[in-house]
């Protein structure tokens, strides 16, 4: 293939700015910018990078010139079981993107919930001052100072948690994949944890347990994988402090809604804060809907004005890389799926 046929396809709409950054960085590549159902069949034969913002991939032979995907979610569940993850090509993810976003949604939950924001407005709604004998017993909040804050999942997101949960003067506790504390994927100047210093104590996966017992917060940041399918089950959520609070920013299927269910409505674990979920959109018959004790909001919480600048800055990170025959940032690892 000669240098002025290599194609890379975005299928974001990055901007005009971006656009000339790109054809600067990379002069030899050729650049298409459309929406992924408007990618013809010659389109897909001729190109070699793709920037893909979702759906379905074609199958490898239709694509022989294909050599790096750059995903623009941070998660690969969604394509581990396609034909085109097992042949050779790349996939790199946006993982480091949403660390300040996810992470702040996580703390306006937590606070929610510890000063009791939804009581305060059923009250408001009502128009009433409580009576001066029950404000205390309504209102009295739980403070994050001194508590303790386990992360299920010790990447980018749950790096920022950590560190935002130190200015808190919360002890952080970390659940983390393999032995290096050192984050080598990308990051954002000034964010999380890249040394891994912060937790008081790291929790191999079979030390989940003793991890949920020593917190009064969790926050589940795990990528979705054949291996943390429905991680969090009963013996997880008996395992977790009586009162403890659950945050899950992570995928739906990481926890086993119906034993969820149960230790929320027989009251074992105080709360959650739920943003992801089994089936999404949830159905309006799940009976997460009528737990009062749980905030649900609708898969938002990776939601940012700054994703499409901060994903197409992860992409000419490893653009400049793959010219340069560099590794790559934020590689999948195909065997463990993320």
């Amino acid at each position: 293939m000669s240098d002025e046929s290599r194609l890379a396809l975005i299928t974001i709409s990055p901007g005009d700015d971006w656009l000339q950054r790109l054809r600067l960085l990379a002069p030899s590549l050729h650049f298409e910018q459309l929406a992924p159902e408007a990618v013809t069949p010659e389109l897909w034969r001729r190109a070699e990078i793709v920037y893909w913002s979702g759906g379905p991939f074609p199958a490898p032979e239709q694509v022989p010139a294909l050599r790096w995907v750059q995903l623009h979610s941070a998660g690969a569940n969604r394509i581990l079981m396609q034909p085109l993850f097992r042949t050779d090509v790349v996939f790199t993810t946006t993982s480091g993107i949403h660390a300040i976003n996810i992470t702040e949604h996580v703390f306006a939950m937590l606070l929610a919930w510890t000063h009791h924001v939804p009581r305060v407005l059923e009250w408001q709604a009502r128009r009433e001052w409580p009576p001066e004998d029950r404000r205390w017993s309504l209102f009295v909040p739980q403070e994050l100072w001194g508590k303790t804050i386990g992360i299920a999942g010790y990447g980018s997101i749950g790096r920022q948690v950590a560190r935002v949960a130190k200015g808190f003067g919360m002890r952080v506790r970390a659940l983390q994949h393999g032995d290096d504390p050192r984050d080598y994927g990308f990051t954002l100047r000034g964010v999380g944890d890249p040394d891994g210093v912060m937790p008081e104590r790291y929790y191999r996966p079979e030390e989940l347990h003793e991890m949920l017992a020593a917190s009064d917060f969790v926050v589940i940041a795990l990528p979705l994988t054949p291996q943390t399918k429905d991680l969090f089950d009963e013996s997880a959520f008996a395992a977790m402090k009586p009162g403890a609070f659950l945050v899950n920013i992570a995928r739906g299927g990481v926890c086993d809604e119906a034993a969820l269910y149960r230790a929320l409505h027989d009251g074992h674990i105080a709360g959650a804060a739920l943003d992801v979920f089994g089936e999404e959109p949830l159905p309006p018959e799940s009976p997460l809907w009528q737990l009062p004790n749980v905030l649900l909001s609708p898969h938002i919480a990776g939601f940012t004005p700054e994703y499409d600048n901060r994903g197409m800055r992860v992409f000419a990170e490893n653009l400049g890389r793959y010219l340069a025959g560099e590794p790559l940032v934020n590689v999948v690892d195909k065997q463990l799926g993320f």
